[in-house]
């Protein structure tokens, strides 16, 4: 009787190795600066959290400077081991917040994420507002998350509010702002997915697995 891997047991492997790759790349789409703001409405003020990714391999982010339309305040949540700074321009609206790891620091290191939080008020007159954002790394790299229009079909999108009431939809990644933290909406699809391979490859596993009993016996 032959002791190889059956065909059933074989294609429950395949199934289990398969579903892990969709979960891989799931992790790896959902890499990018996200914002969530759930209570921003227009003509008042809210809680802006940037969720900030490290999507290298090799680097730790080290910066993260996030360009807002000209508000008239803005109040920076403590972040252990970063240093806010607020820049104005000459009519005294914030311009841009910018978060950078203190000396000594590892920064967000790869593998991890960081989110900062910042009071901002009021918000415009608008169906959304993007907050452009540049990502430094410890190499010296820097990334611009300032790409608009479709969220899906560019490579990097600006972070996007969705203000409360608005009537027009604005793409996965302005959507989860007013729905859910930003690092918990994105890639809830592409999870479930995963999910769902997994517990398809665990049955075919199972069955395989059952084969291979009932055939020795």
């Amino acid at each position: 009787m032959s002791h190889g891997i059956s065909p059933v047991l074989r294609r429950g492997l395949t199934a289990t190795c398969a579903a892990g790759f969709v979960l891989a790349g799931a992790g790896t789409a959902a890499a990018h600066v996200s914002v969530s703001a759930p209570d921003a409405e227009p003509g008042h003020g809210a809680v802006a959290t940037f969720s900030v990714p490290t999507e290298s391999d090799n680097a730790a982010t080290t910066s993260v400077r996030i360009t807002v339309p000209e508000f008239s305040t803005a109040r920076t949540e403590p972040v252990p081991g970063w240093t806010a700074k607020i820049d104005r321009n000459g009519k005294d609206q914030v311009t841009a917040v910018t978060w950078t790891a203190n000396p000594g620091s590892t920064g967000i290191r790869p593998g991890e994420f960081q989110r900062f939080a910042v009071s901002l008020g009021p918000f415009p007159e608008s169906d959304s507002v993007a907050f452009p954002a540049e990502q430094t790394y410890s190499d010296g790299t820097v990334v611009r998350w300032n790409e608009t229009g479709d969220h899906d079909s560019v490579e990097h999108p600006a972070p996007v509010v969705t203000l409360t009431g608005a009537e027009a939809a604005h793409g996965t990644h302005g959507d989860e702002a007013s729905a859910a933290p930003a690092d918990n909406g994105g890639d809830t699809t592409a999870r479930w997915l995963g999910g769902l391979g997994l517990a398809l490859g665990a049955l075919a596993l199972g069955a395989g697995v059952g084969a291979v009993v009932r055939s020795r016996r």
